[in-house]
């Protein structure tokens, strides 16, 4: 099967360790990890992890089924294949003078973008959408000169229904892996 990019999420535990016990497994299977954005989901003490590899389908299945018996992961799915909903988020600081500012300010308005910080030499813009939205505002605006850039990496939810990507309130430990 041809490489293709996967979206990985994985609730887990809130303890120290567990993103890096995650990310080697990544490395001894030879996967390059392209995002990783990780926060606190709806539950106490409970992560989100989301995760985008490139790689075949099946090699990605494989290495799905083996975070899965890390014992601070909860639950894990690839939602790649479902209809999902995806996001970043990317602060691009861009030089600026006070020519160029306002043509800045007019492509920044087009992509529903924001600025956030005006300095002397440099205009901050703050970015929200898809990773092609992403690109092709930074590629418009590195005609001016990027001093700057941070990006989020995806982050990702199954479209409407009921959440997909759960886990029980109470003890979440307990029920899965006893």
């Amino acid at each position: 099967m041809a490489p293709m990019k996967h979206t990985i999420v994985a609730l887990v535990e809130d303890k120290p360790g567990v993103l890096n016990r995650m990310a080697s497994l990544f490395r001894r299977r030879g996967f390059n990890i392209e995002s990783i954005a990780v926060g606190h989901s709806e539950v106490p003490h409970i992560s989100r992890m989301t995760i985008v590899v490139d790689g075949a389908t099946t090699r990605v299945e494989q290495v799905r089924k083996q975070l899965d018996k890390i014992i601070d992961v909860v639950r894990i799915f690839e939602i790649s294949s479902n209809d999902m909903v995806s996001r970043e988020l990317a602060l691009i600081k861009v030089k600026a003078t006070s020519v160029t500012r306002s043509e800045i300010m007019q492509i920044v308005d087009i992509f529903r973008a924001n600025i956030v910080d005006v300095g002397a030499d440099s205009v901050t813009v703050e970015v929200t959408g898809d990773e092609d939205k992403i690109n092709s505002l930074f590629n418009l605006l590195r005609g001016f000169g990027i001093k700057e850039l941070a990006r989020t990496g995806r982050i990702a939810m199954v479209r409407g229904g009921p959440a997909q990507v759960t886990v029980e309130k109470e003890s979440a430990r307990t029920s899965r892996k006893s």
